[in-house]
This record gives C-alpha cells, structure tokens and sequence, in this order.
C-alpha cells in the first residue's frame, strides 16, 4: 500500500465497460512528509474519497480485488483514507 493525495478527478464518457459505474481519482502519490513523489496516476475509489484528501492506495491485482472487479483493467485504487500519520523521525535511519 502507498499514500497519496487526491488532486482531482476524471471524467471519462467512453471507457471499457467494466470501468462504468468507477469513481476515478486523480492521485499523487506521496512521502511521509506529505511531498510530491513521482508522477500522478489514475485511481479507482473505493472509498468515498474527496479532492486534498490524504489516502491510502494500493496497486495490481489488489487494486482490481478491492474494486470488487476481477476482469476489469484497473492498475490503482483507493482503499482508505487517511486521518492521521504519526511519525516517529528518531526510528528513521539516516544515510
């Protein structure tokens, strides 16, 4: 699992089929220090999630159980939302 933080949504009028009825989010994954890492990526929410919120996100075939949707092409999707992150920086090993 990975977090990540809701920057929009996407709007697809034709896509596959089994992607109709899919909530789809725009995510931007996340360090601990809640900066940007990598590239956005599209994510299926299975959890109600809203713009600027901090999630958790998981990717591959957990995605496609967690949407409840096997056969269906998802690569990414929304299984929580996240309320708090405690960080114990002295636990983090520096290099």
């Amino acid at each position: 699992m990975n977090i990540g933080r809701v920057i929009g949504t996407v709007v697809a009028t034709r896509k596959d089929e089994r992607l109709i009825g899919c909530k789809l989010m725009l995510t931007q994954p996340i360090n601990v220090d809640e900066e940007p890492v990598g590239e956005p990526l599209v994510a299926v929410d299975t959890v109600g999630a809203g713009i600027g919120e901090i999630i958790i996100y998981t990717k591959g075939t957990a995605a496609r159980h967690a949407a409840e949707k096997l056969q269906s092409p998802i690569d990414a999707a929304i299984v929580g939302i996240v309320d708090n992150i405690d960080l114990y920086r002295d636990l983090i090993k520096k290099n």
